[in-house]
């Protein structure tokens, strides 16, 4: 079982994320982590994430290369749908939400078991777009720009800025869903740039939709 996550570094104003590639191997699922080769994609023009992080979660609207040794049937690339699942043939859905590249992997592995001798499976992320937040209204540079670790109410908006002369700098708020319902967070843009109300600068999650009127 091989797995990786290697990372790209933004330049200028076009962006290159590179992404892990785990493989799983339905005979000894405990074999230690190796060095696998690097899988690397244009996705964006605003900054990028470096995502070097081997505990990748998979989120909705991801999407994944899925390929299994041998079996080009059932290879294939796939988005993540927002029940956080994958369809697959023989396996048909397969939850992939929460987990990491190379758990998928094992996951699928171990389901086509029942039909093939032996799978290998191997499970790249091709696409990140679950770890992403909207910025919206009055700044010069609205758009979705990638989640950076830690990043705050103040940091995003930072990026999308500056805000235009017409934003109601004490009106700006978050919209996050919570089990199911939406969530309004207030934000004092001037407090925060004075550094009153820390409170109010929470770090972001991701698909959260900063609202500048």
């Amino acid at each position: 079982m091989k797995t990786r996550v290697l990372a790209a570094v933004a330049a200028g104003a076009y962006a290159w994320l590179s992404f892990g590639i785990a493989t799983a191997n339905a005979q000894d699922s405990s074999a230690t982590a190796s060095k696998s080769s690097d899988l690397a994609s244009p996705v964006q023009t605003t900054p990028a994430v470096a995502a070097n992080d081997s505990t990748y979660k998979i989120g909705p609207q991801d999407v994944l290369r899925i390929d299994v040794w041998k079996e080009p049937d059932i290879s294939r690339v796939v988005p993540v749908r927002p029940d956080g699942k994958v369809t697959l043939p023989l396996l048909n859905d397969v939850q992939a939400v929460g987990l990491t590249p190379e758990q998928l992997a094992n996951s699928i592995a171990t389901g086509l078991k029942k039909y093939i001798t032996s799978p290998q499976v191997t499970v790249g992320v091709t696409e990140i777009n679950s770890r992403r937040v909207f910025v919206t209204g009055e700044v010069t540079k609205p758009g979705a720009y990638p989640l950076l670790p830690n990043m705050t109410v103040l940091q995003a908006i930072t990026i999308a800025g500056p805000l235009t002369q017409f934003a109601r700098e004490k009106k700006i708020y978050v919209l996050r869903m919570e089990n199911g319902r939406q969530v309004k967070y207030p934000f004092n843009y001037k407090d925060a740039v004075s550094g009153k109300h820390p409170e109010q600068n929470i770090l972001l999650q991701g698909s959260d939709q900063i609202v500048v009127p």
